[in-house]
């Protein structure tokens, strides 16, 4: 009989691991980034993302240095490529542009420091805590209107009407008004997503033309009749000679309204999230609500209310072995600085007794959040409150939704359900 030969066996090569790579338009980063941030951590943590044109930092030790280092310049206009993908193309001198160039999220000293001046002493922690009981009147009203149905959107029943009543009565907006702000702050949120088109663009300097002349006949009547609030100090100080223009007051207005409601929002809305998601740690603040103030931390760091701030080189900035070249966009990744494991061990578990205290949620140094008290103490009542008077909450996972942007990955739809409810 003739000899068979078995066909020899070819060993198979295995196809070497794509590089790591930064895409936040992919669905799984929308619905976690975080491995996708781990990984770039790990294997490029300086790294140049071909998809956006932009450099990226994901160390807390990279990020923490770059928030402090006046070699990164927050205005975003020095970027080449600002108006292509800030503007979508549209004018530098269009109502959006405008405003945002006047914020003083986006300025460097000395007019970073000539605003950020004029609005520190209106959120000083001694300021907000006197705050307190009108946040607590406005939570336990907001929750009065959902109480007997036995269910509510944690979002838009509590999360972001709650911000909006608190910055409307800091800067003297007539409760009236409210809602007017509510739904101009909701339009301004597209111009944070990458994937804004140009009708987008077009509808947010509507908005902002409307917001902006509300806020210009607000205070055309402070000058003539000036009350207890933010926006009376705000023009009287432009007024001694602190040269705050009328449309850096305008502009400021606005950025108190929209960022104070988007972040707070957000922080309020995933601390629900979470502990609903966590039992046990839900459990552990329910036995002692005194570990409010360190589980909102903890919010804080598990996922960043702002996910990336940009910065722009003034010149080359050599950090590890690469060497970002002068006028480029560097985005500095808070979320995943914040679930870096060399600063924070095991970062992917939710514990509300960890010491998060070093988290940079709301930035560091001299772009620090100026909000970040009011935030902070918004979202302890909130959560305190919810979890005290609302007995046996349940999630409805399949409801929840979120906004795919860049900068927020915001939560838009956190429905629940709760028993009867408790005074």
């Amino acid at each position: 009989m003739p000899t068979t030969t078995a066909n020899p066996v070819i060993p198979s090569i295995a196809k070497p691991p794509a590089p790591a790579r930064f895409n936040p338009l992919l669905p799984d980063y929308i619905i976690d980034p975080h491995p996708q941030l781990h990984r770039l951590r790990s294997e490029d943590p300086v790294h140049w993302s071909s998809t956006l044109g932009v450099w990226i930092l994901t160390r807390y030790a990279d990020v923490h240095a770059a928030l402090r280092d006046s070699r990164f310049s927050c205005m975003a206009g020095r970027w080449e490529q600002y108006q292509k993908f800030f503007l979508r193309g549209g004018s530098a001198t269009s109502p959006m542009a405008e405003m945002y160039k006047r914020w003083m999220l986006q300025v460097d000293p000395p007019d970073h420091t000539r605003l950020r001046g004029l609005v520190n002493k209106a959120f000083t922690p001694r300021v907000v805590e006197k705050m307190r009981p009108a946040v607590q009147r406005s939570v336990d009203e907001l929750i009065n209107r959902v109480i007997a149905s036995g269910r509510m959107d944690v979002m838009s029943d509590l999360a972001f009407p709650l911000p909006i009543m608190v910055i409307c009565d800091l800067l003297g907006v007539p409760r009236e008004d409210n809602e007017e702000i509510r739904v101009w702050t909701a339009a301004l949120l597209p111009s944070l997503s990458p994937a804004i088109s140009a009708d987008g663009v077009a509808r947010i300097n509507s908005v902002i033309v409307e917001y902006r002349e509300y806020f210009r006949e607000l205070a055309r009547q402070r000058r003539l009749e000036p009350k207890d609030d933010m926006l009376s100090a705000l023009i009287a100080a432009r007024e001694n000679d602190q040269k705050l223009s009328e449309e850096e007051l305008l502009a400021t207005c606005i950025l108190l309204a929209f960022a104070g409601h988007a972040t707070t929002a957000q922080l309020t809305g995933r601390a629900m999230h979470f502990l609903l998601q966590h039992p046990d740690q839900r459990q552990k603040l329910m036995d002692d609500p005194s570990l409010i103030v360190n589980a909102i931390e903890e919010v804080c760091r598990y996922d960043s209310m702002l996910q990336i701030v940009y910065r722009t080189t003034k010149e080359p900035v050599t950090i590890g072995d690469k060497t970002i070249p002068a006028n480029q966009m560097v985005f500095l990744s808070l979320a995943a600085a914040n679930r870096d494991p060399q600063q924070f061990p095991d970062p992917d578990r939710f514990d509300i007794t960890r010491d998060a205290g070093k988290h940079i949620a709301f930035a560091y140094g001299i772009h620090y959040c100026v909000g970040a008290p009011l935030a902070r103490l918004e979202g302890q009542i909130a959560v305190n409150t919810m979890l005290r008077r609302l007995p046996d909450l349940k999630l409805d996972a399949a409801g929840i939704r979120r906004e795919p942007s860049l900068l927020l990955r915001g939560l838009t739809a956190l429905p629940i359900t709760f028993g009867p409810a408790c005074d």
